[in-house]
């Protein structure tokens, strides 16, 4: 089985890092899993493309960063068409309209495509107007994908909602690897008279870094710290927002690090202030790393990680509700056994095989399909 993933680039990204850890780990298990990016650049590079073969199409003078979407969906077609994957893997929800446009480009010579939902369905956080536009292009891309993965069972009901009665099978997010399940952090919490916050992810407005550094402004203790492990458009605001807050001598950003999950190890709490996720790899990282959480409420996916007393969740956008939270943190139980093994059922070992059993289901589906057609149109043909 040839089991073809395409991403924009190494730019850091949760989506990008699952999946490069999956191709990595599909071909340890013999699958043929080739890789092909829109262009070679990004800080991941160093950190996954070691002994990692992959194909770049040949870049043009002016660059492709500015416009990574369109030219993906110019030269994907034509890789598909050389190289014949038996199956094609689209990594996560940003996308989906590279998988809706290579189907339209191919036709029927389009192999099946695998896509996995990375990010809330809903989107509470959207104006009545645009929700009515998002709601619609999740409908027709409905008319494209042939399987989907969602990451969590609690997604199940927001997929019907939102997608209809579409093929889907659950397959946890592959965030940790089972030996990040050995390791322990945030055992000194309380213990030095400050908390050590940590917030991973890239400074792009989904994530609300903005609503985050008002709620640490204004719930956090006068000797708490928080790094801000990520990179993006954002960052020279948000460190001007610290300096207007006073907290700057408090707060580090500490840009794209290749090993936010060990550095998890040294902090006592997970920050997540995101207006919508799927099932964050980041905080699964930090429930395996024995870390307290508080987050808001931007998905089903978190809250059911989160269910059980092992987070604290607060309305999206409410700076005042999430300082809140931050100052009962001191006093809120936690289990950090049960938070791990919570985690446990997120590793790569499992999920790999299970991605690769999904797609082999669509593959006989596909067989059987095109097995019809031919039969009904040499029926066709017998009785003219």
């Amino acid at each position: 089985m040839r089991v073809l993933t395409f991403l924009h680039s190494f730019e850091p990204g949760g989506v990008e890092r699952v999946a490069l850890r999956l191709v990595r780990r599909w071909r340890e298990l013999g699958t043929d899993a080739p890789l092909f990016l829109g262009r070679a650049e990004g800080a991941l590079r160093d950190e996954f493309a070691a002994g990692l073969t992959f194909h770049v199409p040949h870049q043009p003078r002016w660059g492709t960063a500015w416009c990574e979407t369109a030219w993906m969906i110019f030269k994907l077609p034509g890789h598909v068409r050389r190289t014949r994957p038996d199956v094609v893997f689209c990594a996560g929800s940003t996308y989906t309209v590279v998988a809706v446009a290579l189907k339209l480009a191919l036709g029927k010579r389009c192999p099946p495509v695998l896509a996995k939902i990375s990010n809330d369905l809903g989107r509470s956080d959207l104006p009545r107007g645009p929700r009515a536009a998002w709601s619609a292009w999740l409908r027709l891309q409905t008319r494209f994908i042939d399987r989907w993965v969602v990451m969590e069972p609690a997604i199940l009901p927001s997929l019907e909602k939102h997608l209809g009665d579409v093929d889907c099978v659950v397959v946890p997010d592959p965030a940790i690897d089972a030996a990040q399940l050995r390791s322990r952090g945030g055992t000194s919490f309380g213990m030095s008279g400050k908390i050590r916050y940590i917030a991973v992810g890239r400074l792009v407005p989904q994530k609300d870094h903005a609503t985050m550094l008002r709620a640490f402004a204004a719930g956090a203790g006068q000797d708490d710290t928080l790094t801000l492990f990520g990179d993006g458009p954002l960052r020279q605001p948000l460190e001007r927002l610290s300096i207007t807050l006073g907290i700057s001598n408090r707060v580090t950003f500490a840009g794209h690090v290749p090993d936010a999950a060990g550095r998890m190890l040294c902090h006592d709490v997970l920050l997540i202030s995101s207006r919508y996720e799927g099932v964050p790899a980041m905080l699964v990282e930090a429930l395996a790393a024995g870390l307290r959480v508080v987050s808001t409420d931007c998905g089903p996916g978190v809250r059911a990680l989160l269910h059980g007393g092992l987070g604290t969740i607060v309305p999206a956008g409410d700076a005042t509700l999430l300082g809140a939270a931050l100052r009962a943190e001191p006093s809120r139980p936690f289990d950090r056994t049960a938070a791990r093994e919570r985690a446990r059922g997120f590793t790569l070992e499992g999920a790999a095989e299970q991605y690769l059993a999904a797609m082999r289901g669509m593959m006989s589906r596909e067989k059987v399909r095109k097995s019809s057609q031919v039969k009904a149109a040499r029926f066709e043909e017998v009785t003219r």
